[in-house]
């Protein structure tokens, strides 16, 4: 550990000396050799991110927190757009999370199906669309999560709406590993992944319990995604929060990381570099925040795990190992003696 902290304590040196990016004085240490150019390290990628946390309100009957949750989360776009932010990332119910027993035609002390008819939907669609008017005046691309209705008998989706710098919703995530209870009584499951580009830059969307389903988040690296945003209500949120860096770390992408403001005291929002390593979190005082972050490929935390581990592992899994297997009888043999 301490030969691998003087190794990086002289490639910050030398970034400092000359300039360079911590990825260009990485390879005067490590040059690449002729004829193996990792290809992220030929098109390298920067984009500013925010993560945000909001207050969770779970009565879709009331209109006046269905209209203060979409101010609230105005004004934090509004935030992330003076910090120059290209791209800003809300929690699972940043508008609304329908409690299951307000919603529950057995409730209120029995969850039952949920009885859609309750939820205010004009009010929440204005809200919604007032959003979306005001990522195409920021120019920001705005990632919001909320019940999304279907034709009737149908339960709704819950989703992510993807809204384009020019207010336009271009994909909709729907979650698809439902809770029990989400499944059984409130929602329809989705059926597949999403991803987006903006500026070279591509994205993928989980959502509510799938942090404890890694094959999702393996699905993404195989769609050669850079960053997965993951909205949630709180799912453990500790526990969730150290899964998010696993992910991060296997996969070798960015992790944004974004749950109620109500969990801030334990597992505040945040952005996660592909080395597992925490780059920002929001505020853990329980407040509306948002944190910050440069999804840049040439920074420290991402250096080695997008230049080398990535592309590894992607020629790793595409069969190398496969092709130089050998036939032997020693192999074969599984008491060989030494």
């Amino acid at each position: 550990m301490t030969a691998r902290r003087n190794f990086k304590r002289q490639v910050r040196a030398r970034a400092a000396k000359t300039g360079e990016s911590y990825t260009s004085a990485l390879r005067h240490f490590r040059p690449t050799p002729p004829g193996d150019v990792m290809p992220e390290a030929n098109n390298p990628k920067s984009l500013r991110l925010a993560v945000a946390q909001t207050p969770l309100r779970d009565d879709p009957r009331d209109i006046e927190a269905l209209r203060q949750s979409g101010r609230e989360v105005r004004a934090l776009m509004r935030d992330a757009s003076a910090q120059g932010a290209r791209v800003v990332h809300f929690p699972e119910g940043a508008i609304c999370f329908p409690d299951k027993l307000v919603l529950s035609v057995d409730g209120p002390e029995t969850v039952g199906p949920a009885d859609w008819d309750r939820c205010q939907w004009p009010v929440l669609q204005t809200e919604l669309a007032a959003i979306a008017e005001l990522a195409r005046e920021l120019r920001l691309w705005t990632v919001m999560a909320s019940a999304h209705r279907l034709t009737g008998p149908n339960r709704p989706h819950n989703s992510l709406y993807v809204i384009s710098d020019r207010g336009e919703v271009v994909t909709r995530y729907d979650e698809r590993r439902l809770s029990k209870t989400k499944v059984s009584y409130m929602y329809s499951p989705g059926t597949a992944p999403v991803t987006f580009d903006v500026d070279g830059v591509r994205f993928g969307c989980l959502l509510g319990m799938e942090i404890h389903y890694p094959e999702l988040f393996a699905e993404y690296e195989k769609l050669k995604v850079d960053c997965v945003l993951f909205s949630t209500t709180g799912v453990s949120p500790g526990n969730a929060a150290a899964q998010a860096q696993g992910h991060a770390a296997v996969n070798s992408y960015w992790v944004s990381f974004s749950v109620p403001a109500q969990h801030s005291a334990t597992a505040p929002s945040g952005i996660v570099a592909p080395n597992g390593d925490w780059l920002e979190r929001c505020s853990a005082d329980g407040s509306s925040s948002i944190a910050v972050v440069d999804l840049d490929d040439s920074s420290e935390a991402a250096a080695e795990s997008v230049t080398h581990a990535r592309p590894w592992r992607r020629e790793a899994r595409a069969g190398i190992h496969t092709e130089r297997q050998v036939t032997d009888p020693r192999s074969e043999d599984r008491t060989a003696a030494f």
